[in-house]
């Protein structure tokens, strides 16, 4: 299949999205409960878990975050040892700036990066295209250069992917 030369950015990133989630575990925050069920279930643990947030809502972590938290302590207790990772490449990553981010958002943040060990990435090109800098996110987030492409080196070790959207 030939591709145009000139591609549209946005075209780009939702090209680029919908083929590295291709195979994901693309949940709504209920389904993602389901999808943490089955592997509490599971007499091995998965080699790594990688919560992907993608929501069209600058609030959205403020249902997500607490989701993958709670999602996190809940498998730590069944695999204590067992990897884990956060990224977020959607509308919600805004709120992970400097200026944006809510005492709360940056007390749970706190929580996954040091308490739980889970790295909380955003997508670097997203935040290329809204004139945002590394610098400009808290430090708590390490700006990954595009987030389908996080997600797919987590899945390259083997780590489970599960996505949570805001679609119900």
């Amino acid at each position: 299949m030939a591709l145009p030369h000139r591609i549209g950015l946005g075209a780009l990133h939702a090209l680029g999205t919908s083929l590295a989630l291709a195979a994901s575990l693309a949940c709504s925050a209920g389904e993602g409960v389901a999808a943490v069920d089955r592997m509490l279930r599971s007499q091995s643990p998965p080699a790594g878990v990688v919560f992907e947030i993608v929501t069209e809502d600058e609030d959205g972590l403020e249902w997500a975050l607490p989701a993958v938290e709670r999602a996190i302590r809940r498998l730590r207790e069944r695999f204590p040892d067992l990897p884990v990772a956060v990224v977020s490449h959607g509308e919600e990553m805004f709120a992970l700036t400097r200026d944006d981010v809510d005492e709360e958002t940056r007390m749970r943040l706190a929580r996954l990066t040091r308490a739980l060990g889970a790295p909380v990435h955003v997508c670097g090109t997203f935040a290329g295209w809204r004139g945002l800098a590394p610098e400009d996110f808290t430090d708590e987030v390490d700006v990954a250069a595009a987030g389908p492409a996080q997600v797919n080196d987590y899945r390259a070790l083997g780590w489970t992917v599960v996505r949570i959207t805001d679609d119900d």
